[in-house]
């Protein structure tokens, strides 16, 4: 499957599996995709990824582990992709997005990396708002 936007087709992945209430869901290996999974697995929203490379395959997968509660919900309530290819959203340091009074987590593209949003503002930089996770 070919698709232009990685990072939405990453997080539509992850709400589907989300739904079938899968144990792990498998998406394409780039290293925006990577650093997603990393603040999900810092966040609490994942409880693990790891890094799958074929002999075969020269683009590689991004297997994440999802993560469940005690009563079988996912943790993972929402995700929404905030910043596309036909409409680009920025951000200033101080207008960082607070995602559901401070239960979610806002994650910016920033000249210090992809970071979350209370980073975003810890290192006073702003940036490409990517998306949101609740």
């Amino acid at each position: 499957m070919s698709a232009n936007d990685l990072i939405a087709d990453m997080l539509t992945r992850i709400r589907n599996a989300n739904m079938a209430k899968f144990e792990k869901v498998d998406v394409i290996l780039t290293k925006m995709n990577q650093s997603l999974a990393e603040i999900l697995q810092e966040e609490g929203y994942i409880r693990s990824y790891q890094v799958v490379k074929d002999k075969d395959d020269v683009q590689g997968v991004l297997r994440l582990y999802l993560k469940y509660d005690e009563t079988g919900r996912p943790v993972i309530n929402g995700l929404k992709r905030e910043s596309r290819c036909g409409l680009r959203c920025y951000v200033k340091h101080d207008e960082i997005p607070v995602i559901r009074n401070g239960l979610g987590t806002s994650i910016l593209s920033t000249s210090k990396g992809v970071v979350s949003g209370e980073q975003a503002a810890r290192l006073h930089v702003g940036g490409e708002y990517i998306c949101s996770v609740w």
